[in-house]
């Protein structure tokens, strides 16, 4: 256990973008009632996925995290998770098959409900209110009523969480994800859009293989790898009292772990050494994530890495980073550098979509060709530092949005107010994810390529 550490030692150290409870007695019968209730993810799960990204950490695997912005309460149900799994399974297939290495597969989902916020309050016209700050806070509505946060509100997150995660493990274990089924996973919407006919193809590859590999006698029913897949959950480690709450010893080996999730991450917003975010993450054994922004220092990151893997543990910790298209160059490459000098193990993922948020016709909307962008020189500068461009991290929908624009069946400003549903951030709908995913499959292409020519080199 780490040292001097307890679920609730934050609670002595200054704490960022945690909401005002009006009623502390009640939020601590709402934490109490949490405490006691089912763990939402296993121990033995999250040591898996540390395993697996401990894989992409050493350069053998990559890892593909995205997902809501924010969950609702609203838009839960059955069809849209299917959906969400079917898009991420698309893309999922689309890196498997370029890469020619393992894809571990992360969502922001089953417990993606608190979002941090530049401003505690909201204007609109001469009235303010607190900000939204996500379901499991407070609503969405512009009313005095909606935005006070209510702490029953993490009762009905965990109990959607609970719900989701069910739904999850049963299309990841049930044979849904057996790739007999490939050319089921396409999205109706997404039928008719460029990437599709691109994605026929590859599935008509993977339909031929399979047809091989069932003539000589391999099949999903002798070979589960063929019929299942690993699927784990992720959301921002924000709201710290619920997280507290969910957090318990594992009996095999008396390690803590947040059950709320498999792996949970800082934003760029708590990442201070010294707060309370940071001091409840070093103490949970769940691979962390931590965000990094334009602001990163690559010295007080060294310091952030210590904390929060002394152990200097491969998988244990993902870096994110999150600079703007345009910064990725001035940015990434003296983080890199210092976590190369310092021999510190960690997984490098590019999150293209915060750091390209701009505002159009009112809406907040993210231009498709700058995440494409800030993808692109994730790769170019690992590529020139000989370091392993780990993977990506989106937000991302099942659903037919327009919310950012862009794409190969392009979604133009004037489209943005038709399907604009997000609660919080614009996100990629299936088919603009797609797009990404065979940018992205044709980078590792490159990537792989140069990695075998060089094997050739050293051994010839």
């Amino acid at each position: 256990m780490a040292k001097d550490w307890t679920p609730s030692s934050w609670r002595q150290l200054p704490v960022l973008q945690m909401p005002d409870y009006p009623d502390p007695a009640a939020l601590a019968e709402t934490e109490k009632r949490l405490a006691s209730f089912p763990p939402l993810v296993f121990a033995g799960e999250a040591r898996k996925l540390t395993r697996a990204l401990g894989e992409v950490a050493e350069g053998r695997a990559f890892l593909l995290q995205g997902g809501d912005c924010a969950e609702s309460f609203a838009e839960h149900g059955a069809d849209n998770i299917r959906d969400f799994f079917r898009a991420f399974l698309q893309m999922a297939i689309v890196l498997t098959f370029a890469g020619a290495q393992p894809v571990v597969k992360v969502g922001r989902i089953a417990g993606q409900f608190a979002k941090p916020r530049s401003s505690g309050s909201e204007t609109r016209g001469d009235r303010t209110l607190p900000a939204y700050r996500g379901d499991i806070v407070n609503g969405i509505e512009f009313d005095a009523a909606s935005r006070i946060p209510n702490p029953e509100r993490q009762i009905m997150a965990y109990r959607q969480s609970a719900a989701t995660l069910n739904l999850l493990r049963a299309f990841a274990q049930g044979g849904y994800a057996n790739l007999d089924n490939v050319h089921q996973w396409m999205l109706g919407f997404v039928a008719g859009s460029p990437e599709a006919e691109r994605y026929r193809a590859l599935a008509d590859k993977i339909s031929e293989t399979m047809a091989f590999m069932r003539a000589i006698g391999i099949d999903a029913e002798n070979h589960p790898s063929l019929r299942e897949t690993d699927f784990f959950t992720s959301h921002e480690a924000l709201l710290l009292g619920y997280e507290e709450a969910m957090t318990r010893v594992d009996s095999t080996s008396g390690d803590w772990y947040a059950t709320s999730g498999h792996m949970i991450w800082i934003g760029d917003r708590t990442r201070q050494l010294d707060h309370a975010h940071v001091e409840f993450c070093r103490g949970v054994k769940n691979p962390l994530g931590l965000k990094c922004g334009p602001s990163s220092d690559p010295d007080e990151l060294i310091r952030l890495i210590d904390r929060l893997n002394p152990d200097n543990k491969a998988g244990r910790l993902t870096l994110i980073t999150r600079f703007g298209h345009e910064r990725v160059e001035e940015c990434l490459p003296r983080l890199i550098r210092a976590v190369e000098r310092e021999g510190r193990k960690v997984v490098w993922s590019c999150d293209p979509m915060h750091g390209n948020t701009i505002t159009l016709n009112r809406y907040k909307t993210r231009p498709f060709e700058r995440i494409l962008a800030e993808v692109q020189a994730f790769f170019d500068v690992h590529r020139a530092e000989g370091t392993h461009p780990g993977g990506i991290h989106v937000e991302m929908t099942g659903k037919d949005v327009t919310e950012c624009t862009g794409g190969a069946r392009p979604i133009l400003a004037e489209d943005l107010s038709d399907r604009y549903h997000t609660h919080c951030d614009p996100r990629l709908n299936a088919s603009q994810a797609l797009e990404l995913a065979f940018l992205v499959a044709e980078l590792l292409k490159k990537d792989h390529a140069a990695s075998e020519r060089q094997k050739l080199q050293a051994a010839g």
